[in-house]
């Protein structure tokens, strides 16, 4: 899994899973190591690496890039040039809440276009794939 999650899958009343409500973040703090810790109103909490973050950035930029890197290569390829941002460790430089559904957020080598939903941050990026 990608994020680490920790914490208890709350029952409702009826004794039903509450995955079907929607979670809600009640904090969203920085870990020493950089890392993003989201807290959730069911008290579990999730923690994702900027690189993690960036990785599975769902804007179509890098939806394609992925789409373009798992073909096999026809011909060799070149080494690609990369900006000097690009060469330093990633690291998330802001979050912005969009509407009460995700977050913008905008990392240290100037992508900035993927929005997160809060499904994606609190149950990993396979879980909201596969759906």
């Amino acid at each position: 899994m990608l994020a680490r999650c920790r914490g208890s899958k709350a029952k409702q009343k009826d004794g039903s899973n509450n995955k079907a409500m929607s979670n809600q973040p009640t904090a969203i703090s920085r870990a020493p190591d950089g890392a993003i810790v989201i807290h959730w109103d069911d008290q579990a909490e999730t923690i994702w690496t900027a690189g993690q973050l960036r990785r599975v950035c769902p804007c179509a930029t890098c939806r394609e890039k992925k789409k373009t890197e798992s073909k096999p290569a026809t011909k060799p390829t070149m080494l690609p040039v990369i900006s000097a941002a690009e060469a330093m460790p990633i690291r998330v430089d802001a979050m912005r809440p969009m509407g009460n559904y995700a977050y913008n957020i905008s990392f240290s080598d100037g992508h900035n276009s993927g929005l997160f939903t809060l499904a994606m941050l609190r149950d990993g990026y396979e879980a909201v794939v596969a759906d």
